[in-house]
């Protein structure tokens, strides 16, 4: 490579980073960003104050506010994989009369075996916590499903399934 290119190539560069400079100037003497007070709205952003405690509502009180018909909205999320037709397997097992039933205990379904080490019986606890995250309530399950974050949904739903049998 000749000086010429090299004086070319570093003029070229040299020039670049003045326009910038100046470009920086100017913009900061236009605008002078630093004189404008206080922005006129401005956004939360959640810093280190306590969050306020929500009164935990026992699981009972929960259980007696529930509603089958909203449960019933709610299980559609479910349907995918499970029906609630006695003996209708699904990708999931059916869901009749699921409540009160034993883990594992469809005969015409193969389970994965991490429910049974959690729980002997299907009760409306152990349904309220599996239905809120089941990879965390039984470790291994072959449960895609992420769960439902909203208790009222969780019991919502426990009492549609426990009004699907006699």
């Amino acid at each position: 490579m000749d000086t010429m290119t090299i004086t070319k190539i570093s003029a070229g560069l040299l020039g670049a980073w003045l326009v910038l400079l100046l470009g920086k100037w100017a913009g900061e003497e236009v605008y002078h960003a630093s004189l404008h007070g206080e922005a006129s709205y401005v956004i939360e952003v959640a810093g280190n104050e306590p969050e306020e405690e929500v009164a935990e509502v026992p699981f009972e009180e929960r259980m007696a506010a529930a509603s089958a018909d909203s449960g019933a909205k709610v299980f559609r999320k479910c349907t995918a994989c499970h029906k609630v037709g006695d003996g209708e397997n699904a990708v999931g097992p059916h869901m009749y009369g699921v409540v009160g039933r034993d883990v594992g205990s469809v005969a015409s379904y193969e389970y994965s075996g991490a429910l049974s080490e959690q729980a002997d019986v299907w009760t409306a606890e152990n349904l309220y916590a599996f239905l809120e995250k089941p990879a965390t309530w039984a470790p291994g399950t072959t449960m895609g499903f992420a769960g439902l974050a909203k208790p009222e949904d969780r019991a919502d739903v426990i009492a549609y399934l426990d009004s699907l049998d006699d």
